[in-house]
């Protein structure tokens, strides 16, 4: 069966100055996917979406969203195509309803639009509020109502919950999976890792300009192994818990002195729970917990990109 692709480049290229923020950039996601992007602070994904949404033209390479060519059809991507960015882009001297009304007059969408998306997104109380006495979460999810006031076929989500409480962020989360279960296109760059793997059909990890590795999320955590961890009972036996378990994994172990903890990455696939615990008794390291499980996105991002920095 022919997969077709709601976004998919070739070689995209993009330079500022003397700063190259794509080099040769590949993405390709399937139709009614949620495909989540993800990379260090400055490895080109806020640039990707620029390009991708028209509003940066590539220096080189291709890139077709929704079935036509950013560059040569930028008026037909932008007709199929929501958008939401890194910052609210509401007025907040308007209302809510204003605000949704407005931009339902600029998409020539119908005026019931708005008022249905206000009521979807939990906002119709406060529809009649000017938009600054909203909280983050309420802009934020004004934001997302306004890119959907036209259904898109590709939505663009560049760091929505930045910034938002739990509360907030998970019902961005509900919404974005209401709009994946009818057959939406999610581009979604974030700084969650969370986020990503309950989100995400497919990551693609980038990495100075360059589409380093992809896959499912199970998938990239299969590509480190396992994660090893120990809670060891007195802090004094942390740097022998440490040599335990950079002998059985070869890495050299992550400790946190405060939690009491030193865990490591392992791609010896039988390496076991019960010999773990073993070879700290044999060593004299009292622990209180200890645990060999799948690897979490964040430590597959640290492991994957070799940089101890946060996603932005």
């Amino acid at each position: 069966m022919t997969t077709t692709y709601a976004v998919l480049s070739e070689g995209l290229e993009k330079r500022y100055g003397d700063v190259h923020a794509l080099r040769g950039l590949d993405l390709a996601v399937p139709e009614g996917t949620v495909c989540g992007v993800l990379g260090p602070n400055g490895a080109g994904k806020t640039t990707a979406v620029r390009v991708l949404t028209t509003l940066t033209a590539p220096d080189a390479g291709s890139a077709r969203v929704a079935g036509h060519d950013v560059v040569r059809e930028p008026t037909a991507v932008r007709r199929r195509i929501g958008v939401t960015g890194q910052y609210a882009s509401v007025d907040g001297d308007l209302t809510g309803a204003e605000n949704l009304r407005l931009f339902a007059r600029l998409r020539r969408a119908p005026r019931a639009r708005a008022d249905e998306l206000l009521e979807r997104f939990g906002l119709d109380e406060a529809a009649g509020r000017p938009a600054r006495t909203y909280s983050g979460g309420m802009r934020r999810r004004l934001d997302l109502a306004a890119s959907l006031l036209v259904p898109p076929t590709v939505l663009f989500l560049d760091e929505p919950t930045t910034g938002l409480d739990p509360k907030s962020r998970n019902s961005i989360w509900d919404a974005v999976r209401g709009l994946a279960s009818r057959g939406t296109t999610v581009l979604l760059t974030t700084q969650y890792l969370e986020e990503a793997d309950q989100l995400a059909d497919d990551i693609v990890l980038i990495e100075e300009g360059r589409a380093a590795h992809s896959g499912t999320p199970a998938q990239l955590k299969a590509m480190i192994g396992s994660y090893a961890e120990v809670v060891v009972a007195d802090p004094s036996g942390l740097n022998a818990a440490a040599a335990v378990l950079d002998r059985l994994t070869g890495a050299r172990p992550a400790l946190d002195t405060e939690a009491r903890t030193a865990g490591a990455v392992t791609t010896d696939r039988t390496l076991t729970l019960p010999r773990i615990v073993r070879e700290l008794d044999a060593a004299g390291v009292l622990i209180v917990d200890a645990s060999l499980r799948p690897p979490t996105l964040d430590e597959v991002f640290l492991r994957l990109t070799s940089r101890e920095e946060l996603l932005g």
